[in-house]
């Protein structure tokens, strides 16, 4: 009996880290078209977006340089194409908040390159670590590439308050992200000299929070210093931290990586009402290849330098 339930546990376990990929004979997506053609997938998933509005150039002004999902994912998946990236080739892992705003962005994406894998947790720190992105490239295809998007994120509300957005069915402007507000005000109170001393380091019920808490405490005098702006700057902030973070990780498990390498975009994902489009602050796109060198930084393409 007991060996059984071990069996049955190790056999849930790696059942965990499976990733669900159409197979050979249903190559479409809901979208109904074919595998191959990525750029083509983008424009039937933005064909009916709505037109921009003065609520955009609210959201842009706040993050100079922000894109619209639309143009964000145009962009990325027209110069990966350039590159080799297609729908049969390329796993999609990110590393984004658990809030289900964060989903809108993954979504679209999967329906270019098919399921992702999940790295990320709280704040978009990828809480997988090195064990999850090892079974990550593990599921590159073979010959193929792996494209990783990770980044926290920040709503702006209508009347351009940032940290709070508007959410469907809730009357409550709420906040947006709650675990980088929570970590705002530990800091907070550290730097203020109000917190409260005490002996518990770390609850295992919340450790992801702890951990964005500790991630956060290195840029106290910044967030200090942005005064009224403090919301603005905490995204940016904690991009530092997971950048570094992320960066480890790639070196470490990059050695899995097939022949094309990996992509990893970084930046801040940015949460709107629900009848417009949200925006990504790109802050890095890069090439890496299979001994963790950045070859290339593809994120003057997508953005100054980006040609329609």
């Amino acid at each position: 009996m007991l060996r059984n339930a071990t069996v049955l546990l190790i056999a849930s376990s790696a059942a965990a880290f499976q990733i669900s990929r159409p197979t050979a004979f249903s190559r479409t997506t809901s979208l109904n078209i074919s595998e191959g053609d990525v750029v083509e997938k983008v424009k039937n998933i933005y064909k009916d977006a709505p037109a921009p509005t003065d609520y955009d150039k609210v959201v842009t002004d706040v993050y100079p340089g922000a894109l619209s999902n639309k143009d964000f994912q145009t962009r990325v998946v027209n110069v990966l194409a350039a590159k080799g990236f297609t729908a049969d080739n390329t796993l999609l892992a990110t590393s984004l908040c658990c809030d289900e705003l964060a989903r809108r962005l993954e979504d679209d994406f999967n329906k270019v390159y098919g399921n992702n894998f999940n790295l990320g947790g709280l704040s978009g720190f990828p809480f997988a670590g090195n064990t999850g992105f090892g079974a990550m490239a593990a599921h590159i295809p073979d010959d193929g590439s792996c494209l990783i998007i990770h980044g926290p994120h920040v709503g702006v509300a209508k009347d351009g308050t940032v940290g709070k957005v508007e959410r469907v069915g809730i009357a409550l402007v709420d906040n947006c992200c709650g675990s980088a507000i929570a970590a705002s005000n530990y800091l907070k109170g550290i730097t203020d000299g109000g917190a409260m001393i005490t002996t518990a380091l770390q609850e295992f019920t919340d450790f992801q929070q702890g951990a964005v808490q500790e991630l956060i405490l290195p840029h106290g005098k910044r967030l200090a210093d942005a005064g009224e702006d403090r919301m603005r700057e905490l995204p940016l902030a904690l991009y530092d931290s997971q950048d570094l973070l992320m960066q480890d990780i790639v070196k470490a498990g990059a050695g899995g990586f097939k022949k094309n390498g990996a992509a990893v975009i970084g930046g801040i994902q940015i949460n709107t009402a629900p009848d417009t489009l949200d925006y990504f602050l790109p802050l890095r796109f890069d090439l890496v290849n299979s001994k963790g060198q950045i070859i290339d930084s593809l994120l003057n393409e997508i953005t100054s330098g980006w040609k329609e």
